[in-house]
């Protein structure tokens, strides 16, 4: 059975930093592609890193140069570094994985994985 869990959300001012990590089990993990998405109150999900099965990253424009995505093979955790944080971030973060190497932009899109965590709060105060 596959478990996906997310941690390390919580509550920063604005400019702040945290670092989400995902724990995954229950499958090889080396063979899949892995991501991050959020939702923020009203608005639809929206990805916002991926990573794939060679550890190829991709960043929608309003993270890019703010949030890090990294794999741990070892481990088998997913992490997501954010720094310089806005009130914007502010929503739940999932974690997602798919098997195999999609093209990238399938990594920011939902429609592509397999598991999901059941996410994470992450709120930004201004």
């Amino acid at each position: 059975q596959v478990h996906v869990v997310e941690s390390g959300g919580g509550s920063v001012q604005a400019g702040g930093s945290l670092r989400l990590s995902c724990a995954v089990s229950g499958l090889t993990y080396s063979r899949y592609s892995m991501g991050w998405f959020r939702q923020a109150p009203g608005k639809e999900r929206e990805g916002v890193a991926g990573i794939d099965a060679e550890d190829t990253t991709v960043y929608i424009d309003s993270v890019k140069g703010r949030f890090t995505i990294s794999r741990d093979s070892a481990k088998n955790t997913l992490d997501l570094q954010m720094i310089s944080l806005k009130p914007e971030d502010t929503a739940v973060y999932y974690c997602a994985m798919g098997y195999g190497r999609p093209p990238l932009a399938s990594l920011v899109s939902g429609a592509w994985f397999d598991y999901w965590g059941q996410g994470t709060q992450v709120t930004v105060s201004s």
